[in-house]
């Protein structure tokens, strides 16, 4: 009898053991499509970075191991990718300071109680809708609305405000600003999404008590609701520098991918694309590696800084 307990016992286990092996095979194509997709091709940028590697027409050069020498090439004079650089992170603080404070204030307004604000739900399908459309689509929407015959200087000119046509993309300052508020229009209505959430997961009884301890709307602001929503505005905060960091598409359609007016809207990934597109494989790894590496430095920063202030405040 013992036996044959023994022997049910031990068919038990050997039936558990292989029933979680199951789970291997459900995340399997997780895995999979990880390695295929993104980690093969970030170790082949790494290695593509390190050689020469390009097409003059029909012929191939290389690849020829050369070392660093691509790192040394992109940061030599003519190549301005520390311009480049700075054009990118002043388009998008151009873009995200407004974005956080419209969203900020709108995520304020749509969880406050006491506002009872009506029709919701209908404004806040409309501020997430143009998150929905295609970065192209608007980058071509706002060339043809800005263009020297476009709607805008046929109303400057109906308003009897200009009388020649304001060439836009000319200006520098026009530029960049155009590109920086497709940017807010795009991207304001996911983060007041985002920063309700983390509202909302605020315990209501913390307002209720500062109110009745005779804080200022302003005060449980500040005092309140910004300490607490820390967590979620650093996530946004992290999540749009990488994003600004590789921004492209706007600047690429609105600018025809000149980068006008001399290069001064030229993002580091439109540069990235020009080596692509010239076949040169071997500067265009290199400038994905210094953007990986950029973009792991400054989000560690950012983290770190952040949320050692909220955790020495809790």
């Amino acid at each position: 009898m013992q036996t044959t307990d023994i022997s049910k016992s031990a068919r038990r286990k050997r039936h558990t053991i292989q029933y979680d092996n199951w789970g291997y095979l459900f995340i399997a194509p997780f895995f999979i499509i990880y390695i295929v997709f993104s980690l093969i091709p970030l170790l082949t940028t790494f290695v593509y970075s390190l050689f020469e590697y390009y097409r003059v027409g029909l012929m191939t050069v290389g690849p020829t191991f050369i070392g660093l020498e691509n790192f040394k090439a992109i940061f030599s004079a003519g190549d301005s990718l520390g311009k480049y650089f700075l054009n990118t992170l002043i388009m998008w603080a151009m873009g995200f300071i407004p974005q956080i404070i419209v969203s900020l204030l709108l995520a304020v307004w749509f969880t406050n109680t006491e506002l009872n604000l009506k029709f919701q739900g209908f404004f806040k399908t409309v501020i997430y809708l143009p998150n929905l459309i295609m970065a192209a689509t608007f980058a071509m929407l706002f060339f043809s609305l800005f263009s020297p015959n476009g709607p805008v200087n046929g109303m400057l000119k109906s308003a009897n405000l200009i009388t020649e046509p304001v060439y836009f993309f000319n200006s520098t300052a026009w530029t960049r600003s155009l590109v920086a508020v497709m940017n807010f229009l795009m991207w304001y209505g996911n983060t007041t999404i985002l920063l309700m959430a983390g509202v909302m997961g605020i315990d209501n009884s913390l307002f209720e008590a500062a109110r009745i301890d005779g804080a200022t709307p302003s005060q449980v602001f500040f005092k309140v609701t910004m300490p607490l929503l820390l967590p979620i505005f650093v996530y946004v905060f992290i999540t749009s520098l990488i994003g600004g960091i590789q921004m492209f598409d706007v600047p690429q359609i609105l600018t025809n991918s000149s980068g006008r007016p001399d290069r001064t809207s030229m993002t580091i990934i439109m540069k990235l694309n020009a080596h692509l597109s010239s076949k040169n494989y071997g500067p265009a790894g290199a400038i994905s590696v210094l953007l990986f590496a950029v973009t792991g430095v400054l989000s560690g920063l950012v983290y770190k800084t952040t949320m050692s202030k909220y955790q020495n405040k809790r």
